[in-house]
Formats: structure tokens, sequence, C-alpha cells
């Protein structure tokens, strides 16, 4: 690789020197310059691998230009040189705080300032090595990273489908159900990354329905309280289910599953949980679930119309649901409808 020496002096008879040492050495390109400010101009729109100042020059000298050197983007780690003729350890005590990597003492020794140089250049060299290797390992990282969440989000597809089989009749459900709640955080102000987790999870959200008899899932109509009550269990296997995975979507998953039942006054299932004891994304796709099941057929019921629905949110606010989760998802209501609609006829 060729590396790009700066050489900065305001004599010229110190540049032609430093010049003609400088291109002995193989791989280099060589600019020189008489003003630390036009060294610095070049800097910024160029790559500087090994720089060579001196330090007594007009403004800025050569501890200013260090400083402002190392301000530029991707320069920390470029090696500085500083010359000078003044042996005071202040002077050389300030230019290592402001980032020299070594010096040189004029007179110049040619042999020392060749010596020096090849040490210079061979650092960068390996600097640079090194800074592509680890940008290769992180390409690696994130190829397998996404390798590893896709195989994830398929599975997280056929557990969502594995529920679903067993009601074949809400096979869109988790998809609008899954958008709604990601929409519902975005309006509380939730981050980009909870809204996406909760896009992901929250399709898992009845997969414990996996483990209720047929006759009761699929019964057309009520439920007896024996009934229901094995129904009520569901929640408990989708969280037996997911608890044990250490993907953080399904830990996440395993929550909403135990907790969606749950209600703001604490009259719901399983544990009873009151408020905001009530894990938040099992609050928001309560909302979001209720909404789509009620405006979906059942084997045990007709749709209800989006307005009825919208009214039974707005009724159970502060009882059934948390409040702020149902300001939430009616304040996105033109956004709702284009879920619906979306996601009307899709299949998994």
């Amino acid at each position: 690789m060729e590396l790009n020496i700066l050489i900065i002096d305001d004599a010229p008879v110190n540049l032609t020197l430093f010049r003609a040492l400088a291109e002995r050495l193989e791989g280099v390109r060589v600019h020189c310059f008489l003003s630390s400010a036009e060294a610095l101009a070049w800097c910024r729109g160029g790559e500087a691998d090994v720089v060579v100042v001196d330090y007594m020059m007009p403004a800025p000298d050569g501890i200013e230009f260090i400083r402002c050197f190392r301000e530029l983007p991707g320069m920390l780690e470029v090696p500085v040189v500083m010359v000078t003729a003044n042996d005071q350890k202040s002077v050389r005590y300030e230019a290592l705080e402001q980032g020299a990597s070594d010096f040189l003492n004029k007179p110049i020794d040619k042999n020392e300032f060749l010596a020096r140089m090849r040490n210079m250049c061979a650092l960068r060299r390996g600097q640079r090595q090194l800074n592509d290797r680890a940008a290769w390992l992180a390409e690696e990282v994130a190829k397998a990273t996404g390798a590893l969440l896709e195989r994830e989000r398929e599975t997280i597809v056929c557990l969502a489908k594995a529920a679903e089989y067993r009601d074949p009749e809400t096979g869109a459900h988790i998809l609008r159900m899954a958008h709604y709640s990601a929409l519902i955080a975005a309006r509380l102000g939730l981050s980009e990354a909870d809204q996406a987790m909760l896009l992901e999870a929250s399709p898992m959200h009845d997969v414990g329905k996996v483990g209720v008899p047929d006759m009761i899932l699929l019964k057309p109509g009520k439920l007896t309280e024996a009934e229901f009550l094995i129904m009520k269990e569901h929640a408990i296997h989708g969280y037996e289910i997911l608890r044990s995975a250490q993907s953080p979507v399904l830990q996440v998953a395993a929550e909403i599953a135990l907790t969606h039942h749950e209600k703001w006054d604490g009259q719901g299932y399983p544990r009873g949980l009151k408020g905001e004891d009530i894990p938040l994304f099992g609050r928001i796709v309560a909302v979001a679930d209720v909404f789509d099941a009620l405006t979906s057929p059942r084997p045990y019921k007709k749709a209800w119309s989006v307005e009825e629905a919208r009214q039974f949110l707005e009724t159970g606010a502060g009882s059934h649901f948390d409040p702020g989760c149902v300001t939430a998802f009616l304040s996105a209501w033109p956004e709702i409808m284009a879920i619906r609609e979306r996601f009307q006829d899709e299949e998994l």
C-alpha cells in the first residue's frame, strides 16, 4: 500500500532536504508544504499517513498544527514527528500532550531521519492492516448476525403459524395485530428498536393455543366456565413454550404471551396484575389484539364494525385497558384503518 508522507517546514531548503530523504523510502508519496495552514487544508480532503512538522513556524506553529490535525476525522492514529532545535522539556511535553508521536532534533542526521521514517511507515502500515482486518471482521459479524436474525424470524413465523393453523379463520390476525402494536408504541414515543421488537415478538402472543383442545378452541358457541378456565391456560402455555429461549425477541414474546390478557383494573388473567404492574408491551398488545379480534369473525361470533370496536376500547379505557395505550391507538386511527385494509386478505 502506498503511504502519503506530509512534510511541513517554512524553510524551503529544509523541505528540499526532507523530500530527497523521504523519497528514498519505498511505497511512499511525499507532499511538501511551506505553511501548516496549507497542510491542514490538504488534510481535510486527503489521507495523511505520516507527518513531519517543524516546531518553529509562523502561526500556527508545530504544536498548534498537531492539535488541529488530531481534531480532523481519522487522524488520531497517524504518526506525527515534530522537528525541533529546542531542547526544553516543556516544549516536548506540550507536543506530546497535543499528540506528537516522536521527535527529530536539528541539525538533522540523515540516517536517523530515514530510520525513524521507516519505523513510522511500518507502524502506519500495521495500523491500516489492522483497521482493514477489523472492518472485514465487522462485516463478517454483521453477515453472521443477519443470518441468525433471519433464522430467528423464521422461527417466529413458524411458531405463530402453529397457533394460527389451530384457528384458520384468523390467518391475517397476527399481521394486523403486530402492526397495530408497533403503531401504538410509536404514538407512545417508544424507540424504533422497541417498535421493531413489538413487530417481531407480538405475533407469538397466542402461541399457547397449541395446548388448547380443538373442541374448546373452535367451539362455535359460548364457552362454559370450565372450558374458559382451560382456554385461559393458553397464556401460561405460551410463556412456558418461549421463556427458556435465549433470544431477546423470544424473551419479549414470552412476556407478551403471559400478560396480554391482564386488565388495567386487575381483573384479567393469568396473574391478576393491575395497572403499571402489567408490562407495557403486554398492555399495548392487549389493545391491538382485542380490537382486531372484535373486528374479525370467529367461530362463536360475527365481526363487529370498526366503530363498535372503537367504542368498546373507549369504554374499557381505565378498566380493561391502559388508557394511555387506548389514546395512542385512537390517535392513529387513519393509520389503523390503512393497516386493516392492507392485511385484510393476507396470509402468513
